[in-house]
């Protein structure tokens, strides 16, 4: 096995281990609630917690890479997610469970950004769309297996087990790292750190989570609209001030690039939007059309199947065709999805629904391979641990952002007495014309030119 080969190991399974935190702990929400005699909104706060930890710590990720190095980094962000990983599963309270998995998160956070830019800097640019479909099929096992896993651990010995499933691929994950990592001397002793950088930053990032989270909920929708934008006021504040400094804590001009601008974009649009859709229609699934939980969780095996076809097309033909054709297949492939479940309305419609999960996925997924693939293409080597940091930062606030935009909508359209059903199917319509904003954006892109630089790179 060769040495990036090594490297790129050691980031997928790390990059499996946060997945598979983020998704497989819903599941466990009904036995702690009932263990612990505790409401449903300080149970949300068990995975909202590790995103907040998680997103928080990202901005540190190419600081302290450059501090301690890369390899120090990423084994050091591995023992604390383990250590936390034992104390979630050894809490005895609800807020322990949110406390220690806020630590689990900040151990998370540093994984993926940190990994990402060693295993990048590997590859030429013409190699990259290759691994980020292998990136993206990882990101596609970790959420569908997830669920049914937690639940054969919650049925058949306890929740606890649920949050130890993680354990052992973070402890091969930590030795691979102190095995087949090479050591790596800290780039920049001597740089500081931009402590009024950090102090806004997390500020605005924590009320725009919070505020985002909030917003959703119907009955605090007020509250969360005013922490959003206090939120968005103190993130303003912290753009003014980063673009002033020669070393901030996040290198902002990064986003002036177009096509890391775009993929960015592209990845609130799609994939944030299907995560919003994704969740308003699992109950439209079985609250108006009368289908069981188990009938609605194995929409998610068509769309998986979608999902694969199209990670793997994206890994062959990218370099042929460029971003510009596929993220505007995508976005269509993925509206056309969205706005057929507006077609369905009984049980016999069911057809119909499965059409529209394999639509999602495979339209969903080549624009998230897509951009993937292209975010970091004319991304200088010296610049990846920053760009990183920020697609981590964004893809994080696109999945808060699309469930919270999605559930808003549908709740200001059943607040003006419309029947339920007909809300849904309006709030599906307005969800798939949104793909309007992202073809715009990828009609800026320069494909031809992008085209002749991979292939000359390939020469």
């Amino acid at each position: 096995m060769t040495y990036r080969a090594r490297v790129a190991s050691v980031y997928l399974l790390g990059f499996f281990v946060d997945l598979v935190n983020m998704f497989i702990a819903s599941v466990a929400y009904p036995e702690i609630g009932r263990q612990f005699d505790a409401p449903v909104s300080p149970l949300a706060w068990i995975s909202n917690s590790y995103i907040l930890g998680l997103t928080l710590v990202i901005p540190l990720s190419s600081w302290l890479a450059k501090r301690i190095g890369a390899r120090r980094l990423l084994m050091f962000s591995l023992l604390v997610f383990i250590i936390a990983t034992c104390g979630v599963s050894a809490s005895f309270s609800v807020p322990q469970l949110i406390a220690w998995r806020g630590v689990q998160g900040m151990g998370g956070g540093l994984l993926i950004p940190i990994g990402q830019t060693m295993t990048y800097a590997l590859y030429r640019s013409h190699e990259r769309a290759k691994l980020s479909s292998a990136v993206m099929l990882v990101a596609l096992l970790a959420p569908a297996l997830s669920p049914a896993i937690g639940g054969l651990f919650v049925d058949s010995l306890s929740w606890r087990w649920v949050f130890l499933a993680s354990l052992p691929f973070a402890v091969v994950a930590l030795i691979l790292a102190r095995c087949w990592l090479k050591p790596d001397a800290p780039a920049e002793k001597g740089a500081r750190l931009d402590l009024s950088g950090l102090a806004s930053a997390s500020v605005a990032l924590t009320l725009i989570l919070i505020g985002l989270t909030v917003l959703g909920e119907s009955h605090h929708a007020q509250l969360g609209a005013v922490l959003l934008l206090i939120g968005i006021v103190v993130m303003g504040g912290y753009v003014r001030s980063a673009m002033k400094k020669s070393s901030p804590l996040l290198n902002l001009r990064l986003i002036k690039e177009p096509l890391f601008r775009t993929s960015m974009l592209i990845y609130q649009f799609v994939p944030g939007i299907f995560t919003g859709v994704s969740l308003i229609a699992m109950f439209y699934l079985q609250n108006q059309l009368g289908m069981s939980a188990a009938k609605v969780g194995a929409m998610m095996l068509p769309w998986a199947l979608a999902s694969f076809v199209a990670i793997t097309l994206t890994g062959k033909i990218f370099n042929v065709l460029g971003p510009r054709p596929l993220f505007i297949t995508g976005c269509l492939i993925h509206s056309v999805g969205v706005g057929l479940l507006a077609l369905t309305g009984h049980t016999a419609h069911t057809l119909v629904a499965v059409l529209a999960f394999i639509l999602m996925g495979f339209g969903s997924s080549l624009c998230s391979s897509t951009a993937q693939s292209a975010a970091f293409i004319r991304m200088a080597n010296e610049d990846l641990a920053d760009a990183s940091a920020l697609w981590n930062i964004n893809r994080q606030l696109s999945f808060c952002l699309g469930v919270t935009l999605i559930s808003l909508l549908f709740n200001v359209i059943a607040d003006t007495g419309l029947p339920v059903d007909q809300a849904y199917h309006l709030s599906f319509v307005l969800a798939a014309c949104s793909a309007v904003i992202p073809l715009l954006c990828c009609l800026r892109i320069a494909n031809k030119t992008l085209i002749f630089t991979l292939n000359q790179e390939q020469k």
